[in-house]
């Protein structure tokens, strides 16, 4: 951990800046005048982590304390992601200050284990997109105490990944419209209230399983009360942006320095973007 930079944060009540830097992730490798300027906010999508075997969708230890490191050393900060996506929204909007965000999804044991404690020691936000139906319940899923446990430090903010995390695509081909409908209906509603009837916050924000968007999934969220949704490729979030399929960065344990971030990670042994 001596590598990472110190930070010094500001209190919670005030908007979370961290002065960490701006991950490989960006798009492409840009020229100093380019970098004081972003496009848009990368928006990190995490998944799993581990103290020292990489997976498809597993980050190292070492290779997640790398990267904060090379984003702090580039200038860029990690910020809330509501606080990215109001910035984003803004109907003055044309360009975003140096910041990147931090999400994980799903919701595996490994968030509490490894992730959390690196996120109290530096003072660092992420939101966690959930599937409350393994919560608990799964050998490799959190459990509501840890949950709470992290939302109670304010620098944790769960939100919604889906009641068990479908794949939209396949559920459509083989259910009938009205089904579907309701299927999509069922997903999107029931994991937004198990998760605030167990977190007693509000949940407004939903990462969609394997990326999938559609216009008619984008107008249930939106119907189930969803403010923000995110897919899972893409690239750095614009403003202007559909607020219900915004982009995000796919981060692997092999993310270093100024390469391209690859916006596919490999969908093997069970693994679940």
């Amino acid at each position: 951990m001596n590598d990472i930079p110190a930070i010094n944060s500001p209190p919670l009540r005030r908007r979370r800046l961290i002065a960490l830097g701006g991950l490989v992730a960006l798009t492409v490798m840009m020229s100093p005048a380019e970098a004081q300027k972003p496009a848009g906010i990368p928006i990190l999508a995490y998944h799993r982590f581990d103290p020292a075997i990489a997976g498809p969708t597993t980050v190292t230890r070492r290779a997640f304390t790398s990267q904060l490191a090379w984003l702090a050393q580039h200038g860029f900060r990690i910020v809330r992601l509501r606080d990215a996506v109001t910035e984003l929204k803004a109907p003055t909007a044309t360009a975003v200050s140096k910041e990147a965000v931090i999400t994980v999804d799903d919701g595996h044991r490994s968030v509490y284990t490894i992730l959390f404690p690196l996120i109290r020691k530096l003072d660092i936000p992420v939101t966690l997109f959930i599937y409350p139906s393994a919560i608990g319940r799964a050998s490799y899923a959190l459990t509501w105490d840890q949950l709470r446990e992290m939302q109670a430090t304010g620098l944790v903010d769960v939100q919604s990944h889906t009641y068990w995390h479908p794949d939209f695509n396949a559920e459509r081909r083989h259910r009938k419209p009205a089904d579907f409908q309701h299927f999509v209906d069922d997903q999107l509603r029931r994991s937004k209230a198990v998760l605030e009837a167990h977190l007693g916050k509000p949940v407004d924000m939903l990462a969609w399983p394997y990326g999938i968007v559609a216009p008619d999934l984008e107008v249930a969220a939106r119907n189930a009360g969803y403010a923000f949704a995110f897919a899972y490729e893409g690239g750095p979030a614009k403003p202007g942006a559909d607020p219900l399929a915004l982009p995000r960065v796919p981060v692997a344990d092999a993310t270093r320095g100024e390469r391209i971030v690859a916006q596919r990670i490999a969908r093997s042994e069970g693994q679940r973007p």
